[in-house]
């Protein structure tokens, strides 16, 4: 059973029976915490592994792949607060609040489970009940409040929260070998590399004298070919591992590429 609510802002998530694994881009900056369960998440090449009570924040315009394992003999459960640019830009209006200087440091955190975040989860728990009804204006007062509590608690988190610039122009090269597994178009890609998507293409020619989409396929299906014969995994584990969504698209892919069947290989 898997079980969402999402209240302008709050996202509560409920997975039980069997962990969910997936993968997202990461648009807004966003304030969890672990209800009960655990998580492991992996972003920006580094693993955060989440238990029941923990505290987390994930910064915006990042790639992200998850597992959520629910407890033994019950379940996964979450609550997020997401702060979009708007509500952050009149929150950095109303009270005067502005980065002082860029901070790139901060890319994920587990935060200390301090009072003031504690109490503010007690808060919002009417709000992760479906049978109750919440207005909008309610709703947003307590994302509004999430940030204002969580700059009390971490205040390095400033610098991170009012930068509104988007991303700058970053090694292509470095961030595609690190991220070409993330089931992304190439507009994604552009954008969170600094480029508009034409100069992106011009670029990544340059550097690997093939198309975008082309070396994504042939690095996924080499990691594909490596993970079957040399390690002997499954068939049906590996294609989602190397970044494909869909079963028959690989096999009919892999076949082009290397005239054999994954599963024939794999046998």
């Amino acid at each position: 059973m898997t079980n969402h609510i999402e209240r302008s802002g709050i996202l509560y998530s409920c997975y039980a029976q069997k962990s969910s694994e997936g993968e997202q881009f990461i648009p807004n900056h966003t304030f969890g915490y672990v209800i009960s369960g655990s998580s492991e998440i992996f972003i920006g090449g580094k693993k955060y592994v989440f238990k029941e009570g923990d505290f987390r924040f994930f910064r915006r315009n990042q790639l992200a792949k998850y597992t959520k394992f629910p407890a033994p003999g019950g379940e996964y459960k979450s609550v997020s607060i997401i702060f979009d640019q708007d509500t952050l830009k009149a929150v950095g209006a109303e009270y005067d609040l502005h980065m002082q200087q860029p901070n790139n440091s901060i890319f994920g955190l587990e935060l200390e489970p301090k009072k003031l975040l504690l109490n503010y989860i007690t808060s919002i728990t009417p709000f992760l009940d479906k049978q109750n009804s919440f207005n909008t204006a309610l709703a947003k007062l307590k994302v509004k409040e999430a940030i204002l509590t969580l700059l009390q608690t971490n205040p390095e988190l400033k610098d991170v929260l009012f930068d509104f610039t988007e991303p700058g122009k970053i090694d292509l090269e470095a961030y595609m070998n690190e991220h070409y597994k993330f089931n992304v178009d190439v507009t994604r890609f552009a954008y969170l590399t600094g480029r508009s998507l034409a100069t992106f293409k011009r670029d990544f020619e340059k550097i690997y004298k093939t198309s975008p989409n082309r070396w994504i396929q042939q690095k996924r299906l080499a990691d594909a070919h490596y993970l079957l014969k040399e390690k002997g995994w499954k068939t049906s584990d590996v294609y989602m591992e190397v970044g494909f969504k869909d079963f028959s698209h690989f096999s009919f892919a892999f076949k082009k590429a290397y005239g054999i069947t994954p599963s024939k290989l794999s046998a």
